[in-house]
């Protein structure tokens, strides 16, 4: 596998999990309340998701030929993005806080 697929897997694992460390939107714009919602964390992850994917099929076009993907590649790469996001959210939900 390529320096470039590398990167890329490691930025979702990151972007998977960035709506579960902190109370901002997108880790930028401060959000009134103190908690965020989570459907608010499972829209920023969706838009995460599709900011990588840009990201990806960017370094594949600079690469070389860019393939064709069907349905059958977003269901995956969808599902690997929310297992990646298993740490961040056994932080944020199932972690007991004192």
């Amino acid at each position: 596998m390529s320096a470039a697929g590398w990167f890329i897997v490691l930025l979702a694992l990151a972007c998977a999990n960035l709506p579960f460390f902190n109370q901002r939107l997108f880790a930028v714009v401060p959000l009134r309340a103190t908690k965020k919602s989570a459907w608010l964390r499972i829209g920023e992850m969706i838009v995460l998701y599709f900011i990588v994917g840009v990201l990806g099929f960017w370094l594949e076009s600079r690469a070389g030929n860019r393939f064709e993907q069907g349905w059958q590649f977003y269901a995956i790469t969808f599902s690997l993005f929310v297992v990646f996001a298993f740490p961040g959210f056994t932080f944020q939900y199932l972690i007991k806080r004192r």
